[in-house]
């Protein structure tokens, strides 16, 4: 009587059934990694462009820049500051003036350009200037700002009559509020130099050579 050996095909298919699930994880894997890989080109071209797009227009606005240094009389002014002073233009006759407009309270450049200002302070007064910060904010808008950055010079604040006065109402990046710009005011009153600066910033070494060539 003869019997049948048993099959061995079931252990053969599990192996085969094994090996494709290894295939296919292998697979699945190597997908993913690839995934990922074009993920974070992805997120470095994105990164490159960005910073491209931002020098554009950095060089876009510096190459707005403007300057004007027609003589004439400066616009006097009465305006009350951050500490509750009542400050007048004319209080400063006999000293030379620069005038700085801005945008204020939430410019953060804004407020590092009067921390750069008061960290250059002794350069100002061996350069006999006075800096009096203008923006269009309440005292207590703009004094959270000023301790954030832990600026200390008193805003003057304007409700736009004074910006307007100056022309600098509207040359930013806001229709309603002045550009970034200076304004130089010599001991007689007269107004010497007018500068625009959309790149949000002016180098204390900068403002001050723009005083000495101007100042007569």
């Amino acid at each position: 009587m003869s019997t049948k050996s048993p099959t061995r095909s079931r252990p053969a298919a599990g192996r085969r059934t094994s090996a494709n699930d290894a295939k296919s994880r292998r697979a699945q894997a190597a997908a993913a990694e690839e995934s990922r890989k074009r993920r974070r080109e992805l997120l470095l071209w994105g990164a490159v462009l960005t910073a491209v797009a931002a020098l554009i227009a950095a060089m876009m606005w510096s190459a707005r820049e403007t300057s004007d240094t027609t003589a004439r009389p400066a616009p006097d002014f009465t305006l009350t500051d951050t500490s509750g002073a009542t400050v007048k233009l004319a209080d400063f006759r006999g000293k030379n003036v620069v005038l700085y407009f801005n945008e204020g309270a939430g410019c953060q450049s804004c407020i590092l350009q009067m921390a750069d200002i008061e960290r250059n302070a002794a350069a100002f007064t061996a350069a006999d200037i006075t800096v009096l910060p203008i923006v269009m904010n309440s005292a207590e808008q703009i004094k959270a700002d000023m301790a954030r950055n832990g600026v200390r010079t008193p805003f003057l604040l304007d409700d736009g009559t004074v910006s307007a006065a100056y022309g600098t109402l509207g040359k930013g990046m806001h229709e309603g509020l002045p550009g970034h710009s200076f304004v130089l005011i010599d001991a007689q009153g007269t107004q010497r130099w007018y500068g625009e600066y959309p790149s949000m910033y002016l180098s204390s070494a900068d403002l001050l050579d723009q005083v000495r060539e101007h100042l007569p």
